[in-house]
């Protein structure tokens, strides 16, 4: 059996004798334009800040913003975004990778990221390269209503299209594990309808209620953060990447005296895989490395070839002897 074939069979071994997730993706989704909401802008860039600080790579993360706050004339901080009037976090750092701005941002583009039917052509960078292994976070920020949630104020997405999606996303193998949060008026119009395994819903609030803002600031002008978000941030804040913390602890934040609305969750006896007490806040908004230790590891020529450690020194013919027949070929990349 050469090296390659037993990387291979370590990796088979290491996925099926442990837990399948293997990796993270997040999809944050900005689906109001216009200077006024500005908060909304600043949801989701507190989500993006969270959850790159926690170890999840750009390449890893799919932004969806529907305006350019930073750069409007009416911005008194030009290029930057901040989510508190004491403006201690810059949330718009100058490396931030907005994958899908202004009118890129639809209900079809959306749907096209979570199935990965998107257009020929379409960069890396702009897809959602997701497999069975994988936990996803899906955030959505906006104004919606009964069963919808509007996009750039020129079209609504409806929360049974949504959910359908997610059912294909199943059937498609996309994922091991989804969260989905949403922080909108009746938000629980959304996740109510979830009928796929392994997901669990937030909304913000339930149906009939509005989801309301936290702050503003006087210089900028208008609210720079909701309190659904605000209060999830504040936790997020206090959590390490080797935090035990729980997503249940998270849940326990969300009191009706501080975000003056009734969160809604989905129907949570279709979370199969495991008890939701058992999840860590890091299995969604942190990163996870699977890595493979070997007690001898092999040394590399200047040939790119590997050269098993076991070899004999020919001084005679100058020229190196492998003890094993197999010469094997250096392996660019584990299959992570």
């Amino acid at each position: 059996m050469n090296f390659i074939s037993i990387l291979g069979l370590m990796w088979c071994l290491l996925v099926e004798g442990a837990a399948v997730h293997t990796n993270n993706w997040v999809v944050i989704v900005d689906a109001s334009r216009y200077w006024f909401n500005y908060r909304h802008v600043a949801n989701a860039l507190s989500i993006y800040y969270s959850v790159k600080r926690l170890g999840i790579p750009d390449s890893h993360i799919i932004l969806m913003l529907s305006d350019d706050m930073a750069c409007n004339p009416r911005n008194p901080t030009s290029a930057q975004i901040f989510n508190n009037r004491d403006r201690h976090v810059q949330i718009y750092p100058s490396d931030v990778e907005v994958d899908y701005r202004d009118s890129e941002v639809t209900v079809e583009n959306f749907f096209r990221v979570l199935t990965d039917r998107v257009p020929e052509g379409t960069p890396r960078s702009k897809r959602l390269l997701s497999d069975e292994n994988s936990n996803i976070l899906v955030y959505l920020t906006g104004h919606g209503g009964d069963g919808f949630l509007k996009f750039q104020d020129t079209e609504e997405m409806n929360a049974m299209e949504l959910v359908d999606v997610f059912q294909q996303m199943h059937e498609k193998k996309r994922y091991n594990e989804l969260l989905f949060l949403i922080d909108t008026c009746q938000a629980g119009s959304m996740v109510l309808p979830i009928y796929s395994p392994n997901i669990i819903g937030v909304g913000s609030s339930t149906v009939g209620q509005d989801s309301l803002s936290h702050h503003g600031d006087h210089e900028i002008g208008v609210y720079v953060i909701d309190r659904w978000t605000y209060y999830t941030l504040e936790f997020l804040e206090k959590v390490q990447p080797n935090s035990k913390a729980k997503l249940t602890d998270l849940f326990r934040v969300y009191t009706t005296a501080d975000i003056r609305s009734t969160p809604q969750y989905s129907n949570l006896k279709l979370f199969k895989k495991r008890k939701v007490s058992d999840v860590l806040i890091t299995d969604f908004f942190g990163s996870v490395r699977q890595t493979v230790v070997f007690e001898n590891t092999p040394t590399t020529s200047l040939n790119n070839t590997v050269i098993n450690e076991n070899h004999i020194n020919d001084n005679d013919n100058n020229n190196i002897l492998v003890e094993d027949s197999a010469i094997y070929s250096r392996v660019s990349q584990l299959p992570f």
